[in-house]
């Protein structure tokens, strides 16, 4: 069937641009109208952050690193010193002088050498993810004449003596697929490729183990990958695979001494760790056993003990595991929340760095004695004029039309009941087993604080309850998605957490196809929808090989160019779904330079819905000329981009 508005998807049409800024002055006029609430809360959001901070100095060997914010400037200063009262002496990177100039600046890479006497550095200046990376001479503060143009988010490693970085690139598909050496001195030609992946499913990372002694490069699909290895102190010795790939088995590797660990789901479906012996890294032995429903996500290893990341129960935690073989878990929060390890740079450190927050604690940075427990608050972001003690949050259980059980995380201020009378704002992603913790956000309180009940739903398709969870929830499950999160609203509405003509739904990326396949699907339910740079073009997309990342995603939502694929995709893609209806008010969002979701998916979305809709909702586009997927970079224009969507929001659920 004919696409009226494929032309769309010429970045290079001006008729594509015309049409853009058509859009996004229509928007600037509805924002306008609202500029007043808009400034309000902006200032409510600025006024509940403190603008001058620091962050919990990391030592790494002698020095102590730290990041710190002044008043008036939208990014980090980078700085180190010789003791943590001192981590401010030495600047190291401004990045409000390197962001001069551009709209739109963002940092990747910051990788100090072992000797600590260089940084390798990279930048984005338009949000297309392919980054400039630099060399800074940390004696004097300047650049070397080395710059390595188009590099990705791969990752870095530096060489045990600091002269050779290893770096990624990728392709036309802005699929990281290439390592490279470089030479300190040398010219980015010279460069030679340490490992090239040409599997078009496979992305590549490279990392330093934290012992500095190997230097990791793993390639990973969706369902399975491959590592390889190259000696931190030989770095211009051919990597040596660890053990071959095999369909659906997944492996990570890491140094931990005299031994590695690896974390593996072979027959484990949520993971188990073993390790090998240093010369025969292929030969594995059991450590810690496959329990299903705990999925372990990351071990991480240190001289004398591992630390285990993984998630139980829809909540993530982390156990401490001795060479002995006993083992202690880390405590978290009374409330759902999340539980992060923090930097951990030292080898033989013999304490843990972990964050936690919840819906009503700010981001807190702990440090624990691995062997006591001991624990120690080192820094918990200050939010000025707020007393926390005002907000509750607590976890609930809708029932899915399979009867399957999903949870959902709800926060309100304390005087807010459920009476059936609340404006309901919900949040969901549920896509690529990515697990959404509940966190903390200042911006969010200005919702709370006008009565609203602020929902975060954990539908399958993420990984809160398990690898089988986020199984149930891709490919020819991934209505489950959809139809999960629906349960979760119908379910809060029920409770009286909403009320059913004031309800709201917002998600990005992945979570902005489950916004769009929602409303599609039930917009009845919703009175208005928020759905930032998202993936709604699903069959199209993913028919076309051509556009970036779409080969590595057929592992994730099929091939419709096939059956069964092409029917279950065609089943939920909000695009092809958008029928004559009344539909809620939306707020769209798109960045030009987008190369996750292209612009054009929002862009064809919203033209769709313009001509076929049958209500006179809101109805705006707002898109980025001048950045990616992640909107705004600077804080301060992140935090009025935030204002005008809680803006809409309350006037719409008002």
């Amino acid at each position: 069937m004919p696409d009226p508005w494929a032309w769309l998807r010429d970045k290079d049409d001006p008729d594509t641009i015309a049409y853009l800024q058509a859009e996004n002055a229509w928007s600037d006029e509805w924002f306008a109208a609202h500029s007043g609430t808009i400034d309000t809360i902006f200032e409510e959001i600025k006024s509940r952050v403190q603008e001058t901070d620091l962050s919990a100095p990391v030592r790494k060997d002698d020095w102590w690193y730290v990041t710190r914010t002044e008043e008036g400037a939208s990014y980090a200063i980078h700085c180190r010193g010789r003791s943590a009262d001192s981590a401010t002496a030495e600047v190291l990177l401004d990045e409000n002088l390197q962001a001069a100039g551009h709209d739109y600046f963002s940092i990747n890479a910051f990788d100090v050498n072992p000797q600590h006497t260089l940084l390798a550095w990279s930048s984005d200046t338009d949000g297309s993810e392919m980054y400039t990376m630099r060399f800074r001479d940390l004696a004097t503060g300047t650049d070397l004449a080395d710059e390595l143009a188009d590099t990705t988010w791969g990752g870095t490693a530096w060489s045990a003596d600091g002269t050779v970085l290893f770096y990624v690139t990728a392709d036309e598909q802005m699929r990281p697929c290439t390592v490279w050496r470089h030479r300190v001195g040398t010219p980015q030609a010279a460069d030679e490729i340490v490992y090239d992946e040409p599997d078009e499913r496979f992305f590549v990372y490279v990392d330093l183990c934290r012992s500095g002694e190997w230097i990791i490069i793993e390639s990973a699909s969706k369902q399975s990958s491959e590592v390889h290895l190259v000696p931190a102190g030989q770095p211009d010795a051919a990597p040596t695979v660890v053990t071959p790939r095999r369909d659906d088995v997944e492996y990570t590797l890491d140094h931990w001494g005299d031994r590695w660990v690896v974390l593996t789901n072979l027959q484990a479906t949520d993971f188990r760790l073993m390790t090998a012996p240093l010369a025969d890294p292929s030969d594995w032995t059991e450590l810690v056993a496959h329990v299903p429903g705990r999925r372990i996500t990351s071990v991480e290893a240190f001289a004398g003990h591992l630390v285990v990341h993984e998630w139980a129960d829809a909540q993530p935690r982390a156990r401490i595991l001795f060479r002995d073989g006993s083992e202690r878990t880390v405590q978290g929060l009374p409330e759902p929340h999340d539980l992060e390890l923090d930097s951990n740079p030292e080898w033989s450190a013999t304490t843990v760095r972990y964050t936690a927050q919840s819906l009503t604690t700010p981001l807190s940075v702990y440090e624990e004695d691995v062997r006591t427990g001991a624990r120690t608050l080192l820094k918990q972001t200050p939010v000025p004029g707020v007393d926390l003690s005002r907000y509750t949050s607590e976890r609930l259980w809708a029932t899915a039309p399979d009867g399957t059980r999903v949870p959902v995380d709800i926060v309100r201020r304390t005087d807010t009941v459920a009476d059936g009378t609340a404006p309901l704002a919900v949040y969901g992603y549920g896509s690529y087993e990515a697990s959404m913790p509940p966190w903390f956000s200042v911006a969010r309180l200005s919702l709370l604080e006008r009565g609203a009940v602020w929902a975060l739903v954990h539908p399958r398709g993420g990984g809160e309850l398990g690898r089988e969870w986020y199984l149930q929830g891709k490919l020819e499950h991934k209505r489950n998605t959809f139809t999960d999160t629906i349960a979760c609203v119908e379910h809060l509405i029920a409770a009286g957490w909403g009320h059913p003509q004031r309800v709201a739904i917002r998600g990005g990326s992945a979570g902005g196809l489950l916004v769009g396949a929602c409303v599609t699907m039930r917009p009845e339910l919703f009175r208005a929808a928020v759905a930032e740079v998202p993936f709604v073009d699903v069959v199209t997309t993913m028919s076309d090989p051509s556009l970036p990342l779409t080969v590595t995603e057929w592992e994730e939502w099929g091939d419709p160019r096939t059956s069964p694929a092409a029917e279950h995709i065609l089943g939920y893609s909000p695009y092809d779904n958008t029928v004559p209806a009344a539909y809620p008010a939306l707020l769209i969002t798109a960045g030009l330079n987008d190369p996750r979701v292209s612009f054009h998916e929002p862009a064809k979305w919203i033209a769709k819905l313009r001509a076929v809709r049958t209500d006179d909702h809101t109805l705006l586009l707002r898109c980025e000329m001048g950045a990616g997927h992640g909107g705004p970079s600077g804080r301060y224009e992140a935090w009025r981009d935030e204002a005008r969507v809680l803006t809409f929001l309350l006037g719409e659920l008002a």
